[in-house]
């Protein structure tokens, strides 16, 4: 009797272990999920017919990238939408207001460019808003939608941006690898086969490989230009959903 009532608790417990693990593997997933988080809305891509792409780029504003890629998307006639990161913009003002300027989309990246997967309420609602509060200090006035940086998310965050009613937008392209040197052809080729109408696109030409992905994007530009695509921001993607249903 004893023998047995040893051997189911070390059924049991080998149970619970199995039962921890398959949540534990759930809630990595569902974290670490472009097209799905626990509350809100989270758009990895937006369905339309139209011929319409989003240029996204994460991170910065940093001096001297941030007048190069502005420079390339003004010669181009190309809109796009900046995530910037707060603690960046507070130290590079001129360069996050340039971006407005121009006429470009702003987003929320958050203050610090933390993995928000563990963080409390309060936290996530002081990354976010002093965030919001530095773009709109910069003179953009339109929607801001966020992007959670490194795409991680689990409770508190997806509850703070439904309880505020903002979008988190992710993505569907994203060459970049960080695995080690890059050529602008391996950041431009997969964009270039994978891409269809409503695509976003993530790069970060202010940040990992800034210079390569810098010199990937006239290639990027010109040949979806040449296929007929048009560039829009997230906002005008997402009204061409709208539009299309």
């Amino acid at each position: 009797m004893h023998r047995a009532t040893g051997k189911t608790i070390v059924k049991w417990i080998g149970l619970l272990v199995l039962a921890a693990v398959a949540v534990f593997f759930t809630l990595f997933q569902i974290s670490k999920s472009t097209g799905w988080q626990l509350f809100g809305t989270i758009v990895p891509r937006v369905t339309t017919d139209r011929k319409l792409v989003a240029l996204t780029f994460d991170d910065g504003p940093e001096p001297g990238a941030t007048e190069k890629l502005l420079q390339l998307l003004g010669d181009r006639q190309v809109k796009a939408t900046f995530f910037l990161v707060g603690r960046s913009m507070e130290k590079h003002p001129e360069q996050a207001a340039m971006i407005a300027r121009a006429g470009h989309q702003l987003g929320n990246h958050s203050y610090t460019h933390s993995r928000m997967v563990m963080l409390d309420y309060e936290t996530v609602a002081e990354e976010l808003e002093s965030t919001e509060r530095l773009i709109r200090d910069a003179g953009y006035s339109g929607e801001i939608y966020f992007r959670p940086p490194y795409g991680k998310k689990l409770f508190n965050l997806p509850r703070y941006l439904n309880d505020r009613d903002i979008t988190s937008v992710t993505w569907d392209i994203a060459p970049e690898t960080f695995a080690g040197p890059m050529t602008p052809e391996e950041i431009s080729g997969p964009i270039l086969e994978r891409v269809r109408p409503g695509s976003i696109i993530l790069l970060h030409p202010m940040h990992g490989y800034r210079d390569t992905v810098l010199q990937a994007l006239p290639e990027v530009i010109d040949s979806l230009k040449a296929r007929g695509y048009h560039f829009a921001t997230l906002s005008e993607l997402l009204a061409a959903e709208t539009a299309a249903d």
